[in-house]
């Protein structure tokens, strides 16, 4: 085995480098990656087109403990322009794609980012942020079908899945997973990015923020019958609707195009279980309330506080960390150490949840406009 791990970052945001928002703010894939890796880590490129931005995280970097790691990364524009520069003896083994998912996830020029670096980099892993994107699924299953012909070796980052206990502890006993319910509630105080309000951007809370949830739905239940979807929610715009801690202007987003601060939504899976799923956005502060509850014929699952102290009620106190455990056994895959099925959420898997969170804002949306509520509709405040 090569004694060095060639990695290529596509990103020099708060995916890869670390955020002051939410409860990932301590999940940096940059930290990971050294912890896992150590002194074989070898971090080729950095790939950003806002050139500023990049150099900040690789100088941050190369005055870190860990720049022995960094010191031949050199920061580029494109995968077109990392394509010429690493051809000449710097192949990356593994990419690490936490560009945000407008340009993710199609075929289309511009949106084809997953396709440029397969292309480009034949052999080279990637291992893509969630949500696989922000358009329609019809381009996600091509560019699956696409990587799948290539043999391109993919991972989705829902690291919930990595969670130990619960599914375990499902499969053990043999039981038949009779419903879910999960909740989903978010401290917005510091979420002051304008681009995360507006759904034609970030594609909207559930696709974007709760497709963590649907997915792990997903995960202990199976899949859904998207036609039963039906969702309701409370519009901006409505009295609930109201937030008082907002930190930034949302007045310049159109109405039609501001998220929802209430989404509840129910569903079948195709096995005959019920989902339901609430996401609120309603919090003050940093601190955010999730927990899944897993119902089955003489037991009861609670998994609460799943980003920050993950805690299953029917075990004593976990100390997981997800976030590593799902790219460690990323890199054992990419390694040749364990199996390309220890890889639980594929790129396939992930655009199946990726549909279910547009069939529930969907739903929402299709709930509101009935019920006269959507925006500039009577009543509108």
């Amino acid at each position: 085995m090569d004694s060095t791990f060639n990695v290529l970052i596509v990103g020099a945001g708060e995916i890869n480098f670390g955020s002051v928002e939410g409860p990932w703010n301590h999940a940096s894939l940059s930290l990971r990656l050294e912890r896992i890796l150590g002194p074989r880590l070898r971090v080729v490129g950095l790939i950003d087109p806002d050139a500023a931005r990049a150099d900040v995280a690789l100088t941050s970097k190369l005055a870190s403990p860990a720049a022995s790691s960094w010191k031949d990364c050199k920061a580029l524009p494109s995968v077109a322009a990392a394509a010429g520069v690493l051809a000449l003896g710097a192949l990356p083994r593994l990419a690490i794609v936490g560009a945000p998912p407008g340009v993710r996830g199609s075929d289309e020029p511009g949106r084809d980012l997953e396709l440029q670096l397969a292309r480009a980099f034949p052999g080279c892993a990637l291992f893509v942020e969630k949500p696989v994107s922000s358009g329609g699924a019809e381009g996600c299953w091509r560019v699956a079908r696409e990587l799948a012909a290539r043999g391109t070796l993919v991972g989705v980052g829902y690291m919930l899945r990595y969670l130990k206990g619960g599914r375990e502890a499902i499969a053990a006993e043999g039981l038949v997973v009779m419903g879910t319910n999960v909740r989903y509630v978010m401290a917005y105080e510091y979420a002051r990015k304008p681009a995360w309000w507006d759904k034609t951007i970030s594609g909207g809370a559930i696709v974007e923020q709760a497709t963590h949830f649907c997915d792990l739905s997903r995960y202990f239940a199976g899949d859904v019958h998207l036609p039963s979807v039906v969702a309701h929610s409370v519009q901006h715009h409505e009295p609930p609707g109201h937030l008082s801690a907002k930190r930034f202007d949302e007045d310049p987003i159109p109405a039609e195009n501001r998220l929802p601060r209430l989404t509840s939504a129910t569903w079948k899976y195709t096995h005959g279980a019920v989902g339901t799923l609430t996401h609120v956005i309603a919090l003050h502060g940093t601190t955010y309330d999730t927990e899944l509850d897993v119902y089955a014929d003489g037991y009861h699952f609670k998994l609460v506080d799943l980003y920050s102290a993950p805690t299953l009620s029917i075990r004593m106190p976990g100390a997981d960390d997800p976030f590593e455990t799902e790219l460690a056994t990323f890199i054992d895959v990419v390694d040749g150490r364990r199996p390309r099925d220890a890889i639980q959420s594929s790129y396939a898997d992930a655009i199946g949840t990726y549909e279910l969170t547009w069939a529930i804002r969907r739903a929402s949306e299709r709930a509101a406009d009935e019920y006269g509520i959507a925006p500039g509709a009577a009543g509108d405040s």
